[in-house]
């Protein structure tokens, strides 16, 4: 909150240089405002709760600016603008803050409707105010105190907040003569002024054709349907109209899919019972098309991104009928070998959405590839590394082994070679890129190794794909793979004896100062030309004395055999003495 308050004060100033007079009258830069307002404070992120934020406190600070405020905190009087107040440019960029508070929320309840249906009554009341007070700032710049251009832009902005209303009504044919009219009065306005304005203009044209294409589909023109697949491909028609075009296009499938009864998939037909699953199967030709025509990585990313959703969601409708079909084989015991049809169709979809994923890491690591090649211009960012292209690697060798999985298909033998084909394909690929982190920090013999992996890799596919070049037509080069190796490996070998002769300057200094023989450093490696001479110190000689056991003289072994001689006369003779030997010897008797 802290720092949209820090934005909005930075902004405001700016905002009211726009709002000044010109020439003609009263000046305001409408779309300019509302759309710098609201890529500054949430919009650019989606998050319309935040830039209604925004506009409740700019109305309060207008209002309190201009004087202009509605009763006190004990009480509310209503007032209304008039033409005869406009001395004063902020008092239509109120009416602009009313319109867009309104439609700022609509938009928020619009994204809550999703989960909450009945907020969608609210969301027509909020959308209808917004209008209401766009035709009142449209009133009040009929007035001579305004400039015509002011006044083209609010006809525009009050078109396209109308269109809005009859759009989310479903009025087709009013939203679309609304939406014409903004469009024809921004191109005008686009060819009439500066530049920066004009991209501007065109910005807003482009976004309300999807929404014009939708309309006339809608009345009855069923080559508008062409034109919005073609704007989907482009990566137009955003927010609102993604929505409705993705269900337009389901929509049409689902009319198609009901003559759609089979599908044939290695050898084997399976019938497709289950709704979602045609129309998936139906779609999936256009999807994969619409991916081949993707003008930027962007939208590609994002149409592989609704591929592989619409492929989860398939799969877990299968799957539930797989155990529904399970509870039923139970209460009836049955029990074949042979995979069932539902089964099957489930190995089919698994294979579609794993196959997708291999594609789309494929594209990225080709894309990452391709920035790899590209000097870096900004060292304060990270750029790719060959690291990211080892893990998107891993990702696809981890989607090929679950494809070698897949029930019903244990005893395809072509099936299994062409999987490990592509395995040994893409594990040289991965190879590759460990060899060149390897390279960067500057472990030769290690990237040496490993170059030599990926040629014995790109050595086995070519001797295991001369009978099966239909599986070589998707996958990448491996000559150019090999091509690649034998320039690196040349460029290593040079490198490494550069970074050798550079490296034992150093250790020949310390040499001097470092008399340590080699039994002693064995943990440490160093460099030490001295090693290979003619006086290597490899131990210290003479070495030094060290404290051992003593060797004993003799060993006395006889010691076991000697016979002590009797000492029992002299035992006795103590033991008479007694207690009458023990009285004379005190008192001095016996001596």
């Amino acid at each position: 909150m802290a720092a949209d308050k820090q934005n909005e004060a930075k902004v405001s100033p700016m905002d009211e240089n726009k709002e000044n007079l010109s020439d003609g009258g009263l000046g305001l830069e409408i779309l300019q405002i509302i759309k710098e307002s609201q890529q500054q404070h949430g919009l650019r992120h989606g998050d319309y709760q935040r830039y209604r934020g925004y506009c409740s406190r700019r109305l309060r600070r207008l209002r309190k600016t201009l004087g202009f405020k509605m009763g006190n905190r004990h009480k509310f009087i209503g007032k209304k603008i008039t033409v005869e107040m406009l001395s004063d440019s902020r008092y239509l960029l109120l009416v602009l803050m009313e319109a867009e508070r309104a439609w700022s929320y609509a938009m928020q309840l619009k994204q809550e409707a999703n989960t909450e249906p009945r907020k969608r009554f609210h969301l027509l009341a909020r959308l209808r105010k917004a209008a209401k007070h766009s035709e009142k700032l449209e009133k009040l710049c009929e007035s001579h105190r305004v400039d015509a251009k002011t006044k083209l832009e609010a006809q525009a902005y009050t078109a396209y907040l109308s269109g809005m209303v009859e759009f989310e009504l479903q009025e087709w044919k009013r939203a679309m003569e609304a939406f014409n009219k903004c469009k024809t009065i921004y191109e005008k306005l686009a060819s009439a002024f500066t530049e920066e304005l004009a991209v501007l203009y065109r910005q807003r044209v482009d976004e309300i054709s999807p929404n014009i294409r939708y309309c006339a589909y809608n009345i009855g023109d069923q080559n508008a349907i062409n034109d919005l697949m073609q704007m989907r491909l482009t990566g137009g028609g955003g927010g609102m109209m993604a929505e409705k075009l993705e269900a337009l296009i389901t929509q049409a499938r689902t009319k198609q899919a009901a003559t759609m009864s089979e599908v044939e998939w290695r050898g084997r037909t399976v019938p497709v019972k289950i709704d979602k699953a045609r129309i998936f199967l139906l779609g999936l030709a256009d999807n994969e098309a619409a991916i081949a025509q993707a003008s930027n990585e962007e939208t590609k990313e994002h149409l592989y991104e609704t591929l592989l959703a619409e492929c989860r969601d398939t799969i877990q409708a299968v799957r539930e009928e797989l155990k529904s079909e399970a509870q039923r084989e139970r209460s009836t015991d049955a029990d074949s070998g042979k995979v069932s049809n539902l089964q099957f169709l489930h190995s089919y979809l698994t294979y579609i959405k794993l196959c997708t994923l291999v594609k789309r890491n494929e594209s990225m690591a080709h894309t990452l590839q391709d920035k790899l090649k590209e000097p870096e211009t900004d060292e304060s960012k990270r750029g790719p590394r060959p690291q990211d292209l080892i893990r998107l690697y891993d990702i696809i060798l981890q989607s090929l082994a679950e494809l070698s999985t897949l029930q019903g298909l244990e005893d395809d033998h072509t099936f299994q070679k062409e999987v490990s084909l592509k395995t040994l394909v893409y594990k040289a690929y991965r190879c590759f890129f460990i060899a060149q982190s390897y390279v960067l920090v500057k472990k030769w013999s290690e990237a040496l190794v490993l170059y030599e992996r990926v040629l014995k890799y790109a050595k086995e596919v070519q001797s295991k794909a001369k009978s099966l070049n239909n599986s070589l037509k998707d996958l990448p080069d491996v000559q150019e793979l090999i091509a690649k190796v034998n320039a690196e490996k040349y460029s290593l070998q040079a490198a490494a004896i550069l970074d050798t002769d550079e490296t034992a300057e150093v250790p020949s200094q310390q040499q001097v100062k470092d008399n340590t023989p080699l039994c002693n450093r064995l943990e440490t490696f160093r460099l030490d030309p001295a090693l290979v001479g003619k006086q290597p110190n490899l131990v210290q000689f003479p070495p030094d004395f060290q404290p051992i056991p003593c060797k004993p003289l003799f060993f006395d072994l006889a010691l076991n055999h000697v016979a002590f001689p009797p000492l029992d006369d002299k035992v006795e003779q103590k033991g008479k003495g007694g207690l009458t030997g023990y009285i004379k010897g005190i008192f001095g008797f016996g001596s």
